[in-house]
């Protein structure tokens, strides 16, 4: 077990600038901010046009009842890929990871769009989490390494507001790409925007790692390459366990158990599954909004199609509002008040999560307007972008300098492990009732009954989420490595 020093993340590595340079867009952080928001907005493009696509790629492969698989498939690799990279970043800078993780990324991009069946288009999926794992964390060591603490909440506020342009094209472009070109060609056209980044970030990012003073590497942990190995097959089997609901699954979804819970407990800091007072909880936290929010928000767009008849242009802008007011939140958390109320920023943002999740479950109820499940998405983004943001804040002021990566690691690794479990038991909740029974648009409507049941599921995810979040004060830093320990002061 690693325990962090009490030092500030940023002692050390990155001298405070002059009184006269405020902010993130100042001179010295002006090209290093754009480079990596242009990042960020790359992925979260690819994220809107997938949502819309997906129905019509699930039903069109006939893979209907995998339909969760295909965005659990992404988290369940990326399990794998956010700790390599937070070692990688420990030890030769985040450059390397990152230039990496993108190409990886529109690799996977190509394979999705070109796949034959359901099962390869699962499997260019798993090969864009790959990269999508790897870019994330050095993403997250940059703003560890290279901005004073001072200015992180607005870096993460910017990271937030990147999401509202593809909100509002995504769903746009996605549907009518989707409509009148096919599905496919939503995943063949976005490696072209991996251009864009590379072109911006590369030289600010290459003077920003000159810039740091030099340190030690950080040793390679091989044991925590292989537990990362073991949580991302474990999480595998137990996903394709879920998938058969027959005895036969009995074998590999054990298998599966046994593989993921140590390895878990190993990766993530002491206590996390305990909700241990701190850096524990936090880590804790981040999968537990990540998994429900996004667990509800993967079957939004499906319960638009098959439920109210919408075209998938019109689905996929249900979840328009939540990606405006996701930047609303995080931009209201990175205000100089906020500092100072971060667990009740964060309780808050579980509670409207938790509104959120069972206001679009009323779009069931065929009397109700489907516009009530964008309202409901946008308090739920408001609620979303408070507590990720405040939680990214609190990760890195309770992680010294030197575990920034590890500590970075883990927090996406929670993450990660929130959407596989949560998706994958809205998967298997949907498959159970008979929402997979529907394999194509001429088979009838899907019944109502999985919809609820996997948004009655993660309102109360939200809610204990809610009530867990008054464990996230500081009680001390600890690093990212070890076992469950014993810290629930």
């Amino acid at each position: 077990m690693t325990t962090a020093s009490t030092t500030s993340v940023d002692s050390g590595r990155t001298p405070q600038p002059p009184p006269s340079e405020d902010g993130v867009l100042s001179g010295p952080y002006r090209a290093l901010t754009l480079g990596i928001v242009s990042v960020v907005l790359l992925l979260a493009f690819e994220a809107t046009a997938v949502n819309t696509a997906m129905p019509v790629a699930a039903r069109q492969l006939d893979g209907l009842g995998l339909y969760a698989f295909a965005f659990s498939g992404y988290f369940t690799t990326t399990l794998f890929a956010l700790v390599v990279s937070g070692q990688w970043c420990d030890r030769r800078g985040p450059l390397a990871p990152l230039f990496t993780g993108i190409a990886v990324f529109g690799a996977g991009l190509v394979m999705a769009g070109t796949a034959a069946g359901m099962w390869l288009f699962v499997a260019g999926r798993a090969v864009q989490g790959l990269g999508g794992g790897l870019v994330i964390v050095a993403l997250y060591v940059v703003v560890g390494r290279a901005f004073p603490e001072r200015l992180r909440p607005a870096v993460f506020a910017a990271f937030s507001a990147a999401w509202v342009l593809p909100s509002i094209v995504g769903p746009l472009v996605s549907g009518a790409v989707t409509q009148h070109l096919g599905w496919r060609w939503v995943f063949l056209a976005v490696p072209v925007l991996i251009l864009l980044p590379l072109a911006v970030m590369g030289p600010a990012l290459r003077r920003a790692e000159r810039a740091q003073p030099s340190s030690v590497a950080a040793p390679y942990d091989r044991r925590r390459t292989v537990l990362a190995a073991m949580a991302a097959l474990g999480a595998g089997l137990l996903q394709y366990a879920g998938q058969r609901l027959d005895p036969v699954g009995l074998l590999p979804a054990v298998a599966g158990v046994a593989l993921l819970l140590p390895a878990v407990v190993r990766l993530l800091p002491p206590g996390t599954l305990l909700a241990a007072r701190g850096l524990p909880t936090v880590i804790l936290l981040r999968g537990v909004a990540a998994g429900a929010f996004f667990a509800a928000e993967a079957f939004i767009p499906l319960m638009m199609v098959t439920q109210r008849g919408l075209s998938p242009t019109l689905a996929g802008l249900t979840l328009t509002s939540g990606g405006l007011s996701w930047a609303l939140g995080s931009f209201l958390q990175g205000q100089a008040w906020a500092e100072r109320h971060r667990e009740a920023l964060i309780r808050l943002g579980f509670v409207l999560t938790a509104v959120a999740i069972a206001g679009a479950a009323l779009v069931l109820v065929p009397a109700v307007p489907t516009v009530v499940a964008a309202v409901a998405w946008a308090v739920g983004g408001v609620g979303m972008g408070l507590a990720v943001a405040s939680i990214s804040v609190l990760m890195m002021k309770l992680s010294a300098a030197e575990e920034t990566g590890a500590n970075s690691a883990a927090l996406q690794l929670s993450d990660a492990l929130g959407n596989v479990l949560l998706i994958g038991l809205a998967g298997v909740l949907f498959a159970a009732l008979g929402g997979g029974a529907v394999a194509s648009a001429g088979d009838g409507p899907t019944p109502a009954g999985p919809f609820a049941a996997i948004f009655l599921v993660m309102t109360g995810v939200a809610l204990v989420g809610a009530l867990v979040a008054g464990r996230a004060g500081a009680a001390g830093r600890t690093g990212a490595s070890g076992g469950l320990g014993n810290d629930l002061g």
